[in-house]
């Protein structure tokens, strides 16, 4: 490959612009990390500072079990708490898990020049893009992210503008864990003590997106970050991660506030990573949590996840519950239409749940 010149334009063109991506620069032989690419160090992640989560996987197949009440309170628990928990025994083929992380590699390995046509500033259709970073036009520092975004709207969308790499597995990804979100939104609603219609519990997740990302391994894994932090937009996220980890979640201490810990959610072979997303934490006046989160580089390898990402369709307007509403005496959340909801959240570069404070009450 034809030398790069170190300068942020050029970087910015090649990596953003003619879509090279991090995965491009890294296979030009870099060495260090190019200064756009640097954090500062408030928003480094230090591995020294961190600890694993020690919550045990929940094993949604005792569900169907005498021990129903204790999985339900197993997940109720965790989306009250830390807003995080792994699942096993669920309804996708460990088989399929693997073909999906394959797939992923499969694509970004393709040459730049196959890539570069899913490029959204290239690419005629809204239901698949190819981008890097998060917000390139808006940030002050890019993350060490490549990621593809497929938006399903129906099947043959799917299977017509998603990449011949992965569109299968994705799809049948998307369709399997779609279900898994269904029932432990259903739970979730239902230990609020409300009742949902199957077509209201539908709009709340009637947006589906699979992303593929694609973390290169990098030279300086310390200096950057793979995804800043940020939660997640959506209802319920459900996230595939391989055998590397680097996925880190704020915990809050309730018995001390202000004490804060970075706890890493460990892979777990055949395992679902699901979280609560801020959707959800807004329907449920604050009761379950859509808690901060990040993700960590590494020098060693490259690495991929594959989140589903469950949302609200953009006409529905999103509140809290009013059946909760009237019990907790205030809302701390006012209604939003979902489509202004996301319009803010990707109109600015990650900083932690700033973007929730679209929706939030001040209270003060």
């Amino acid at each position: 490959m034809a030398q790069i010149s170190n300068t942020s334009n050029s970087l910015y063109n090649f990596i953003v612009r003619d879509g090279n991506g991090i995965k491009g620069l890294v296979d030009s032989g870099l060495l260090e990390v190019p200064k756009i690419y640097i954090q500062p160090i408030n928003e480094r992640i230090n591995k020294l500072e961190t600890k694993p989560c020690d919550m045990p996987p929940i094993d949604l197949s005792k569900l169907n079990g005498k021990e129903h009440e204790k999985v339900v309170n197993e997940i109720v628990r965790a989306a009250e708490t830390l807003g995080f928990f792994q699942v096993v025994n669920h309804c996708v083929p460990l088989e399929l898990l693997e073909s999906v992380k394959d797939s992923a590699h499969a694509f970004f390995n393709m040459p730049p020049e196959k890539k570069v046509v899913y490029r959204q500033n290239v690419s005629t259709s809204l239901k698949m893009r190819y981008q890097t970073t998060f917000a390139p036009e808006i940030e002050n520092v890019l993350e060490w992210k490549d990621y593809i975004n497929m938006v399903y709207s129906s099947d043959e969308d799917a299977l017509q503008y998603w990449p011949n790499e992965c569109k299968d597995v994705a799809l049948e990804y998307l369709k399997l864990s779609s279900k898994i979100v269904k029932v432990i939104l259903e739970i979730l609603i239902g230990k609020l003590g409300v009742e949902l219609d199957d077509s209201k519990i539908e709009s709340l997740i009637g947006l589906k997106m699979v992303n593929m990302n694609y973390y290169p391994a990098c030279p300086n894994p310390e200096l950057t970050v793979g995804v800043g932090r940020h939660s997640d937009a959506g209802t319920i996220t459900v996230l595939l991660q391989d055998g590397i980890g680097g996925l880190y979640v704020k915990a809050e201490d309730e018995n001390d506030v202000g004490k804060v810990e970075w706890l890493e959610i460990p892979p777990i072979p055949g395992a679902l990573v699901i979280n609560v997303g801020d959707a959800l934490e807004i329907l449920s006046n604050g009761k379950y949590k859509s808690s901060e989160h990040r993700v960590m580089t590494t020098s060693n390898q490259s690495r991929v996840s594959v989140p589903l990402f469950t949302l609200p369709k953009f006409t529905e307007k999103i509140g809290p519950l009013p059946e909760l509403v009237k019990k907790d005496g205030l809302a701390g959340y006012r209604e939003v239409l979902w489509k202004d909801y996301m319009d803010n959240f990707y109109g600015v570069a990650h900083e932690g749940k700033k973007t929730l404070n679209f929706a939030k009450i001040n209270s003060s």
